[in-house]
């Protein structure tokens, strides 16, 4: 399979000859309910939309995964598969085939790519967002996704996986704790799935991040610290950090 690293969570996934979109945030700005005080993140340029897309995958509702300026510009027409919350946004965006999966449901893209929601991200006390478990029926190769390091238990039981995405640096805020669990996080779940592969999401990339909240976020860990981390503890995983728009091979 190939990856590419779009910026933050976004991620074009080539898998069983399919071409799957990720959380896709590729034009504009990003703002949380249009409060750039707060929170903004921006690009020098736009990224450009890749051709060919087969699919449309949104782990969140929120706009750094369903990102309504990227979604306005992409084809309606390309199949979404999208958490409850995150079907939502894409409904009223116009898209025609919207499969909304909950947790412990599958969707299979053209008998070639099989999708399995589990529970991911808490979003407030109410709300389980998703991750996600692709399988390459043709090869039984699999990925799993899961853009703030909130793994279900229910993982070791699929074990092994071959490559995981998931967040290797921590991000918090005084007094409200995490927001995106990274170091800890990845190490469990590297225990638990043994893949041969991990790669970091959820780092800015080539985005400026300004506003209130930008200076209150503590950041911990490096890539290089995470891999240390997983030899210590007599892992073979191997950490793969692309730059944005570089395509693995895996």
């Amino acid at each position: 399979m190939n990856l590419t690293w779009l910026d933050s969570n976004s991620w074009l996934i080539e898998i069983g000859e399919q071409r799957i979109l990720i959380d896709p945030w590729l034009i504009g700005d990003l703002t949380f309910n249009n409060l750039d005080w707060l929170f903004k993140g921006s690009r020098t340029q736009d990224r450009s939309i890749p051709d060919n897309i087969n699919l449309i995958l949104l782990s969140q509702g929120l706009e750094d995964h369903a990102h309504p300026p990227t979604l306005k510009q992409l084809n309606k027409n390309i199949p979404v598969v999208a958490s409850p919350n995150a079907a939502k946004v894409v409904e009223k965006l116009g898209y025609q085939q919207i499969i909304s999966l909950n947790h412990g449901e599958t969707f299979t893209l053209n008998n070639q790519v099989e999708i399995k929601a589990f529970p991911g991200s808490p979003i407030g006390p109410t709300l389980l967002e998703n991750g996600y478990l692709l399988k390459d029926l043709a090869n039984n190769s699999t990925l799993y996704y899961e853009p703030h390091g909130y793994h279900s238990p229910q993982l070791q039981e699929i074990a092994p996986i071959d490559v995981v995405i998931t967040p290797i640096i921590d991000l918090s805020l005084p007094l409200l704790g995490p927001i995106i669990k990274g170091m800890n996080s990845a190490l469990e779940v590297a225990k638990s799935v043994k893949p041969r592969f991990m790669l970091p999401t959820a780092a800015g990339g080539d985005i400026l991040f300004e506003g209130l909240l930008v200076k209150f976020l503590q950041a911990r860990g490096t890539v290089e610290e995470f891999q240390t981390l997983l030899e210590k503890n007599n892992l073979t995983t191997k950490v793969i950090a692309p730059n944005p728009g570089e395509k693995v091979m895996v």
